[in-house]
């Protein structure tokens, strides 16, 4: 017996080995533009880091953006995580997350072009923000954002320092994930963990402020030329996962400069629990079906109180099958194996990963069609989405 469950392991693990190193291609854009990436970082001069350990520290962003980009036969392919990210992200998680249960990211191949020209086909493009869960790094949304961009959206995802797992800066220091920046899953109290996350999402809502001042300035003089008076942002969107869901639900309720926005399966925390929310709002949802324990139950409340109080358009879309991660890249990432034998054990949704990505598209881009280009709303209600989910509205 013993000389079997080696066997099986070493089998396991060889199999495993050679999932890590398979090469993988994101699902294909489905809008008619190329897309362009470009990265950059911004510090904010008016606020000291509350969570470095330098009293004198400014708050500083990495920043990733994805846009409608001119066709360009000669542009090279952004890698899927730059090499230094790579390094820290791999030192960070150890050999068995980064060896055995994720692909290799230098396998893993999107379609960005690096810092390719803005497409002339219209004067300007409405703005999308997206933030990442807690820990989870911007460009782990990379399928969604690009899918945005194909579709004619300026897609603007961040990195947190202290809060992203790590952070690779400009200068090459590499910045890790603290307790007091991601309590998610330190050893603490509930109510200790509930009180640091709650100082949290007062950063992040800031943060979201921060960048959409700098788009403002971005729009008005990049130093690249790009995307001088292209930024529509009175037509300003935001979508994010798990705690970056809530942070799109504090930022709409703190900023009137939010248009609409997405949570996707992220437990609300801030004021908009109390106050609520004046813009048109959709919570995408994970399927719990009907074993909802003690947390999940508040969570689930708190999401339907702010819900009831939209006065706009209010949506609550649960996907079927779905489990917390069927809406990142991480849903492909992870070893097909793993999450298939999660699958079966129960441990995960049913569903598949290409069509947990495929549906997240979808409904994001097609809500925000509706509130920030002025699309029939009906089309949000057509089939196969409906059959894909069950819909609470007003």
């Amino acid at each position: 017996m013993a000389l079997l469950g080696t066997v099986a392991l070493a089998l396991l693990l060889v199999l495993l080995w050679l999932e890590h190193g398979r090469a993988l291609e994101l699902p294909q854009p489905t809008g008619p533009f190329p897309v362009g990436r470009v990265g950059m970082s911004w510090v904010d001069a008016s606020r000291v880091d509350p969570f470095a350990s330098s009293p004198d520290q400014r708050r500083e962003l990495v920043v990733w953006l994805w846009y409608p980009a001119q066709a360009d036969p000669k542009a090279t392919y952004a890698a899927y995580l730059p090499g230094p990210w790579a390094a820290a992200l791999a030192a960070h998680a150890g050999v068995l997350l980064t060896t055995f249960l994720n692909r290799d990211p230098t396998q893993v191949h999107a379609h960005g072009l690096e810092a390719a020209g803005l497409a002339a086909d219209q004067p300007t493009y409405p703005v999308l923000i997206l933030r990442s869960g807690i820990g989870a790094l911007a460009l782990d949304y990379t399928t969604l954002a690009e899918d945005l961009a194909s579709h004619g959206y300026i897609v603007v995802g961040a990195d947190a320092p202290y809060s992203t797992a790590v952070v690779v800066m400009p200068d090459g220091r590499t910045i890790h994930k603290t307790t007091a920046g991601n309590p998610g899953d330190a050893p603490l109290s509930a109510s200790e963990r509930d009180r640091l996350l709650a100082a949290l999402i007062e950063v992040w809502s800031a943060d979201t402020a921060f960048l959409v001042d700098q788009l403002a300035h971005l729009d008005a003089a990049d130093p690249a030329g790009r995307f001088v008076g292209r930024l529509d942002l009175d037509r300003l969107g935001i979508v994010g996962h798990s705690f970056g869901g809530a942070t799109a639900a504090q930022f709409c309720h703190d900023d009137a400069r939010c248009k609409a926005g997405i949570d996707i399966d992220g437990a609300l925390y801030g004021s908009v629990v109390q106050d609520g929310l004046a813009q048109p709002f959709l919570f995408l949802l994970s399927d719990h079906g009907d074993a909802w324990d003690a947390p999940d139950c508040r969570i689930s409340a708190d999401i339907r109180s702010v819900a009831r109080r939209i006065p706009g358009d209010r949506l609550i879309v649960t996907l079927r099958g779905a489990h917390h991660f069927s809406f990142s890249d991480q849903a492909l990432v992870k070893s097909p194996l793993l999450l298939r034998t999660l699958r079966a054990l129960g441990i995960v949704g049913s569903l598949e990963s290409e069509a947990g990505l495929q549906y997240t598209r979808r409904y994001v881009r097609e809500f925000f069609d509706v509130h920030l280009r002025a699309a029939a709303r009906e089309q949000f209600y057509r089939e196969p989405l409906m059959s894909a989910a069950r819909f609470e509205t007003k």
